[in-house]
């Protein structure tokens, strides 16, 4: 926050000592009404506001780092748990048709992100795009709402490493340390999870494009291991269960829940496409961003998109559709589908523990240049807003998340895995969903009509009517 200081007029920061702060608190009313409708500029955003962080971030990446940031962005666990839900309880096998359905929208969407990226290359994302659009006062509940879900969603998605990594090396214990004296549910430390965080903070504070080809390796060891499940898939499966039900009460058919089952279930899996966001936060160190950035986003959602079809579609031949297990639809069809295949189910565990690496790995990048850019914004304390002079890095900002992921999973502090899970799941639908009604406005505030707002309009005619489904 920027505070005039009495009798000089000149601007400064209201923690840049204790008395300025305090001073910043007894002016808050008239602060928050001078502040929280105050619209930034495009301009503002990458020249006044970005020389705050002392040093640039380095233009390193490309049209294909960016693809593999989104790839390894959005196919984490997720989809690993989704598919069998929406599978088994809300499209059957026509859960084919939903994955489409989700893709369209996370496309569409990922236009708007491309559109804004390319006008305005920031590292701030949906935070910059609505201060810019609504203000400050939604820009700063935006960006609080995105820390928040990134750090209980990394706290969620690190404890499961350690949960799929044991199942991979066929370990039955949970390889976490009880603390005696503690509740239940609040008394246990992920060690590997800890470690896990830590050398992936050194990671991206040591360099961004480091960082890329670290996410590239494990993203095609993880793409490969998604290759083998579904030509597994298609090999061992059999085309009748696409149409045919194991129990004569569930329906028949491609679509037994009809077309509202479809849509339902596209509402269920569009969570599986979270992570192409985070990919909108490197524009400021890309190397050409109007022609990298339009290709990156956009086409590791087409990508995506084709891997999650072939995945359902592969998993819907292996089991008819109330057979599959909800909570873990592929190594449930091989343990129970495939006599002799069981041991593909290890497989699927290594494949998953790679796809949260790599999801782990771009959220973290992500969440630190949310946090660079509020800090910018002087919302927090400016000091979040540093880029290291050597690395060209915001270390600030990610050492510090680096270190609060940890202190919210080693233990159960304020929250069981469940709760983290509907927590964080709640979180994105509704930040989601904000961000589908703020391009609305940015159509109505432009003049133009081109393509882009085109696709705009339509995205959130289809995302809003699949999001009123849940």
């Amino acid at each position: 926050m920027e505070n005039q200081i009495s009798g000089t007029g000149t601007s400064s920061s209201s923690f840049s000592s204790l008395r300025t702060y305090f001073q910043a608190v007894s002016d808050t009313p008239y602060r928050l009404g001078r502040r929280a409708w105050s619209i930034s500029t495009s301009f503002e955003e990458t020249s006044r506001v970005k020389s705050r962080s002392g040093s640039d971030m380095k233009r390193t990446l490309r049209w294909y780092d960016l693809v593999g940031l989104g790839i390894g962005g959005m196919v984490g666990a997720g989809v690993f748990v989704t598919s069998g839900t929406a599978s088994h309880s809300y499209a059957g096998p026509a859960v084919v048709l939903s994955y489409a359905i989700a893709g369209l929208c996370a496309l569409l969407s990922a236009f708007c992100y491309t559109e804004f990226a390319v006008d305005m290359p920031v590292a701030g994302g949906a935070f910059s795009y609505i201060r810019v659009t609504f203000g400050e006062f939604l820009a700063f509940l935006t960006g609080a709402n995105l820390i928040i879900d990134y750090v209980l969603s990394n706290a969620a998605v690190a404890r499961s490493f350690t949960t799929y990594f044991a199942t991979a090396m066929g370990i039955s214990t949970k390889l976490r340390f009880t603390i005696d004296g503690l509740p239940n549910g609040f008394n246990e430390i992920d060690f590997l999870a800890v470690a896990l965080v830590l050398i992936l903070t050194l990671v991206i504070c040591y360099s961004t494009r480091e960082s890329s080809w670290l996410n590239m390796v494990l993203t095609a060891l993880h793409i490969m291991f998604i290759l083998f499940i579904i030509v597994m898939g298609f090999w061992k499966g059999k085309w009748k269960n696409l149409t045919e039900a194991s129990d004569p009460e569930f329906a028949d058919g491609f679509f037994p829940y009809g077309a509202s089952g479809v849509f339902n279930g596209a509402a269920m899996v569009y969570l599986s496409y979270i992570g192409y966001d985070a990919v909108s936060t490197m524009a400021e160190e890309v190397k050409n961003p109007v022609k990298d950035i339009p290709v990156g986003v956009s086409g590791s959602v087409i990508l995506v998109t084709v891997l999650y079809c072939l995945m359902a579609a592969s998993m819907s031949m292996l089991l008819p559709y109330d057979m599959i297990d909800p909570e873990a639809p592929f190594s449930g069809a091989f343990r129970g589908g495939s006599d002799g295949w069981k041991w593909v189910s290890n497989v699927i565990g290594v494949g998953a523990s790679f796809g949260i690496l790599t999801s782990l790995l771009v959220a973290m990048l992500g969440q630190a240049r949310y946090m660079c850019v509020i800090g910018r914004s002087r919302v927090v304390p400016e000091w979040f807003a540093k880029v290291h002079a050597r690395t060209s890095t915001p270390v600030n900002a990610s050492a510090f998340l680096g270190i609060f992921d940890n202190i919210s999973f080693s233990f159960y502090l304020l929250f069981s895995p469940k709760k983290i899970k509907n927590t964080t799941s709640v979180q994105k639908k509704e930040i989601s969903t904000h961000r589908v009604f703020k391009f609305v406005l940015k159509i109505v505030q432009n003049s133009k009509f081109n393509v882009d707002y085109f696709c705009g309009f339509f995205f959130f005619l289809l995302f809003f009517f699949i999001h009123c489904s849940i």
